[in-house]
């Protein structure tokens, strides 16, 4: 039996994963957050860049070290970062996409780390926003992102759902590692070649889950 029709809940990650992020939203981003960086914490933009990379290192996003350690509101943060992006010049089309969504069996829904309002942007540029049921962004998480645990209990707790009953995709191996730990199987989206123990599948891109077998 393939893993599409034993699958009831599928969780997929925004950026990198339904879309191509690292092409041209992330190398605008990163200067945007640096900048940011620079201005409200009075650094040089190397010292920024450093503390910007250490961060996501460290926590899987840059806003919850910055929340942790310096006090940044949130909200301002993701405002500032992402009102710049001008997105229907720089998302790129997936063709079949769609389709792909459509012929999955069960629910779907949106985890990311970004903002709502941009998520929402990214999906509608894509065509596939009525695929899923929800959107829990970092706003939803109360701003406890990705790899964190909280945050996926606090989805679990929105869906109603067991982690037993979830398949996670992401490009991220510290979220996938999480998820794995609570009990959802998980499919890394890369174009590396080996996977660890707790990735079940790796695809080399989203549309390629249509041909997974168990």
């Amino acid at each position: 039996m393939d893993l599409i029709h034993r699958s009831k809940v599928w969780i997929f990650d925004l950026d990198d994963t339904l879309h191509n992020a690292t092409a041209h939203i992330f190398p605008v981003m990163n200067r945007t957050m640096t900048a940011y960086i620079m201005e409200h914490l009075t650094m040089d933009e190397a010292a920024a860049h450093e503390l910007r990379q250490r961060y996501w290192r460290a926590y899987g996003a840059t806003l919850k070290g910055l929340m942790r350690h310096h006090g940044t509101c949130p909200h301002h943060f993701l405002e500032e970062t992402h009102k710049f992006l001008d997105l229907p010049e720089i998302v790129l089309e997936i063709k079949r996409l769609r389709h792909m969504l459509q012929s999955l069996s069960g629910r779907k829904l949106v985890f990311t780390n970004a903002p709502k309002s941009y998520a929402l942007r990214v999906l509608d540029i894509l065509g596939i926003t009525d695929c899923f049921e929800l959107v829990f962004s970092v706003e939803s998480t109360k701003f406890h992102a990705k790899p964190s645990v909280r945050g996926f209990q606090m989805l679990l707790k929105t869906i109603k759902v067991k982690a037993s009953d979830c398949v996670m995709l992401e490009d991220s191996l510290a979220a996938l590692m999480t998820a794995k730990r609570l009990g959802m199987r998980t499919i890394w989206v890369t174009k590396k070649l080996k996977k660890p123990n707790f990735v079940d599948y790796r695809l080399s891109e989203v549309l390629a889950l249509t041909h997974l077998k168990l």
